[in-house]
């Protein structure tokens, strides 16, 4: 047995290494007594609620938007309850296998289910909620609602659809509702500073009256939270607490609601009159003080389908559909008036004494501008006329002689004080101003002189004349009311729920033609009462273009056009334009007001490639004129049916005339 001696030497050589470890020792121990207590005592707060919080979940509650009702308070567009899947994408343990068992139940192909959470991450962050369906049926609610506890990740929430009982009538106007884009976040974000945000998942307007009410009719969204397990799974059913103290929930604040102009009844009566004819086009409506009372665009679409999360084959035939059913035609498509430009030009010929009420002017059938031939749309022509029957008859060479007489600086002078080539500043995004050129503006934009023959084509309303349905609405509206410019408006007021108004807006009259205007022009009473009893014979002479289309009792006032949609050689021009391919047929415009002496609704409508003016847009203002009547002046209706004999009908009957005189 060895004896082991210490040796005080060796013990020394190891002495200054203990030093060195007892002082590393004695840092980490510094450094973590340091640590824990910023952690315990600087942030403990913060960490705790942290810790609190990830067992705490918080939904949001989306505020129900405002509805919009009409001017009798009947309802445009409400909301519906429903329910939709929602993903929380960091409780997702297993994509593939959600994919396979969640996506039959939805209808979804499981590749369809990945593809969107893995969009979803790379563009919103790993943590935003994915809303995987909207509007579930009774039967995915209740067997997700059985698969739930098994799938980490997948919630059932209560919804808000958007309903739009109208269904495809006046899709455009109202709009329809979408998710935000993350392009539009921060544009959003930015433009409504200070009063609205926006975040990731948002519901928002995304066209016609939905989008430019936004702020109005949004509402304040609520929040409601539950306790969950690691899997973002809920574990208790009475409402949570944070350090002891109950977490209350945040009740959402219903939007306010929107009271339009729009007249329900005579919104369904023009898009009734649309689709029995089977027109594509526009229509607008407006009480003389520029409420609007109808507005139809064909064809369209049913805006309920977006809100309820548009399939990719409806998505794609309504953007490929050469007729454009997500255009709003009254305001963002121009087209040129044709001979509904007439009696615009025929207010600076009587104004400017080129012409007085008694003049005539001979109208052939053709009309020759040095070696041009300008043709008459009646091959025969018509005669000797005043300014009276050239409206009545709607006569191109009278016109073109105005033209040549006045040129186009001196119509525009006059025009574009009408409203034409102008935006109306209605209360939508995306209107379009349409031309009214002069020559100035052919200079600035074109780059050429104006050339002398064009004046000829711009006293028809073709060449480079543009115009909107809704612009030649208020043109027209201000004829009717002897120079009163309107201002067109949808939004009578904004009211709460408890019905206090918030917001109203009033009848406003932009400018008084009778008056001298900035650039000296002004037009008397006498001239409007002239072009006005032209325009009353179009729908009322024997002759008048318009005559077929007559409502009991009711004298209206207006002009048929058809304008051509492409160029036609001599030879063709009088071919039966039906025998043409759709995209070749003209398209018919006819615009007028009621009564024609004291005009209290004036129409603008627009049938696209239905030919002539007289029978592709006549019936449809027809239509809407006698719908009006019967509604707030039944009485009238009921004498003149009285007198003649006969019994109200419920709808017009009858085959449809030939076109008076090709228009």
């Amino acid at each position: 047995m060895s004896t082991y001696v210490s040796n005080p030497d060796e013990a020394k050589e190891y002495h200054s290494r203990y030093k060195i470890f007892y002082i590393a020792i004695a840092f980490a121990l510094t450094i973590f007594s340091i640590r824990l207590w910023y952690l315990q005592v600087i942030s403990g707060n913060e960490l705790r609620e942290f810790s609190e919080k990830n067992r705490i979940k918080q939904n949001k509650i989306t505020a129900p938007r405002g509805l919009m009702l009409d001017r009798d308070g009947k309802v445009l567009v409400e909301n519906l309850p429903g329910f939709e899947a929602i993903l929380s994408p960091q409780y997702i343990e297993n994509l593939e296998e959600l994919s396979k068992t969640v996506g039959p139940v939805l209808g979804m192909e499981p590749d369809k289910v990945v593809l969107k959470v893995t969009k979803s991450r790379r563009q919103n962050g790993p943590f935003a909620q994915i809303r995987l369906k909207e509007n579930l049926s009774r039967e995915e609610v209740f067997r997700l609602k059985r698969m739930r506890l098994d799938t980490p990740g997948l919630e059932i929430r209560e919804s808000i659809v958007r309903y739009y009982p109208l269904r495809d009538n006046g899709a455009q106007l109202f709009g329809y509702v979408g998710e935000i884009s993350k392009r539009q976040l921060p544009v959003l974000n930015e433009l409504y500073k200070g009063t609205l945000l926006f975040e990731q998942g948002d519901i928002i307007g995304k066209s016609g009256l939905e989008e430019t009410l936004e702020k109005d009719i949004r509402g304040a969204d609520g929040v409601s939270f539950i306790q969950v397990d690691a899997h973002g799974r809920e574990t208790v059913t009475q409402t949570p607490n944070i350090y002891g103290e109950q977490i209350k929930d945040l009740i959402p604040v219903h939007g306010n609601n929107a009271v339009l102009t729009i007249d329900r009844d005579i919104q369904e009566a023009a898009f009734k009159s649309f689709m029995a004819l089977n027109r594509i086009g526009a229509v607008v409506a407006m009480k003389t003080n520029g409420e609007i009372l109808a507005w139809v665009s064909t064809p369209s679409f049913d805006p309920n389908e977006f809100s309820t999360g548009i399939s990719a084959q409806t998505w794609s035939r309504l953007i490929n559909d050469p007729f454009k059913p997500l255009r709003n035609k009254v305001i963002q498509d121009h087209n040129s008036p044709g001979s509904t430009f007439k009696p615009l030009v025929a207010v600076p010929a009587l104004q400017e004494k080129v012409i007085t009420p008694t003049t005539i002017v001979s109208a052939p059938g053709v009309f020759y501008f040095g070696r041009r031939p300008y043709h008459d749309h009646l091959k025969g022509g018509h005669g000797n006329i005043t300014v009276y029957e050239a409206l009545e008859r709607s006569s191109n060479v009278f016109f073109y002689k105005m033209g040549i007489a006045l040129g186009v600086d001196k119509m525009f002078d006059y025009i574009s004080l009408l409203g034409i080539g102008q935006k109306t500043g209605i209360e939508l995004s995306r209107e379009v101003s349409g031309t009214m050129p002069n020559s100035a503006w052919k200079k600035a934009t074109v780059g050429e002189e104006w050339q002398p023959g064009e004046n000829l084509s711009t006293a028809i309303g073709q060449g480079f004349v543009n115009v909107t349905p809704l612009s030649m609405a208020i043109a027209y509206n201000s004829i009717g009311t002897e120079g009163k410019v309107v201002k067109p408006f949808l939004v009578r007021k904004i009211i709460d729920q408890d019905g206090k108004v918030l917001r109203e807006n009033f009848p406003q009259v932009v400018r008084d033609l009778q008056q001298t205007q900035p650039n000296g022009v002004h037009i008397s009473p006498e001239t409007f009462k002239v072009v006005k009893e032209g325009m009353r014979r179009v729908a009322n002479g024997d002759r008048g273009t318009a005559k077929h289309w007559k409502v009991p009792g009711v004298q209206m006032a207006g002009k048929t056009g058809t304008a051509q949609v492409m160029g036609f050689s001599a030879d063709q021009i009088y071919a039966k334009c039906e025998s043409r391919p759709i995209h070749m047929r003209h398209h018919g415009w006819f615009v007028a007001f009621a009564p024609a002496d004291n005009p209290e609704i004036t129409i603008a409508a627009l049938a696209e490639h239905s030919c002539h003016g007289s029978t592709g847009a006549a019936p449809i203002v027809r239509d809407i004129v006698q719908a009006y009547f019967e509604k707030y002046h039944p009485e009238v209706i009921e004498a003149a049916l009285k007198a003649k004999g006969q019994k109200r009908a419920t709808a017009p009957t009858g085959p449809i005339p030939e076109p008076a005189e090709g228009e």
